[in-house]
């Protein structure tokens, strides 16, 4: 892992004090949501899912990843992201992740581009806008974490999924085009980092 990402990911660690209970109590319901899928089937796979797989979904994968790895779990956890529409990851979602020090390569070819978002010389995952149910993705026994309110409230069934749980974020889109844009991009990537830390955290050793 990149020292630099390594930091971030202890600083965040320290920073668990600034959780909200509630929301404490939801990561940890999804620890044991984990842990349960690991114990039967070797290991989990998360789904992160928000309206246009653009941004908090897939800052969630990213994280979910990240955090695998940090934890010494990434041999049993896999996470992925999608949408209920496909776009394309956001050029601030990019942004807020290059300013965090993730090395992103993107194959600008394609109106919904790949991304091999790099967090060490040889780990990675691959970023693109798609719907939750695309091939990519499992289609069966994975976790959905719901990252925005519209796509909770209008798929409040999604088939395969063997738990689902809301975790909502507000959506940096809000600040599009305006003095804030990086600042609140940046914002949501930090805070959704360290709620996945957190969820990681209460893991069992495997």
């Amino acid at each position: 892992m990149f020292p630099k990402i390594e930091k971030i990911c202890r600083k965040l660690e320290s920073e668990r004090d600034s959780i909200s209970a509630e929301r404490k109590q939801i990561l940890e319901n999804i620890a044991s949501a984990i842990d349960a899928q690991i114990e039967k089937q070797g290991k989990a796979q998360l789904i992160y899912i928000c309206t246009h797989n653009s941004r908090r979904s897939h800052f969630g994968q990213i994280w979910a990843i990240v955090a695998a790895e940090f934890y010494g779990m990434s041999s049993v956890i896999e996470a992925f992201s999608g949408g209920t529409e496909v776009t394309a990851l956001h050029p601030n979602s990019i942004t807020a992740l290059e300013t965090m020090c993730f090395q992103v390569k993107s194959d600008l070819a394609e109106n919904n581009p790949r991304h091999e978002v790099k967090f060490g010389s040889d780990l990675s995952t691959t970023c693109f806008s798609k719907v939750y149910d695309d091939s990519e993705n499992p289609q069966n026994h994975f976790l959905a974490i719901m990252t925005c309110s519209h796509a909770d409230e209008h798929c409040p069934f999604i088939p395969g999924a063997t738990s689902r749980f809301a975790t909502p974020y507000e959506d940096p889109k809000l600040f599009d085009n305006t003095k804030l844009q990086d600042q609140m991009y940046l914002e949501r990537a930090v805070e959704i980092g360290k709620e996945v830390l957190y969820m990681m955290s209460y893991l069992k050793e495997y």
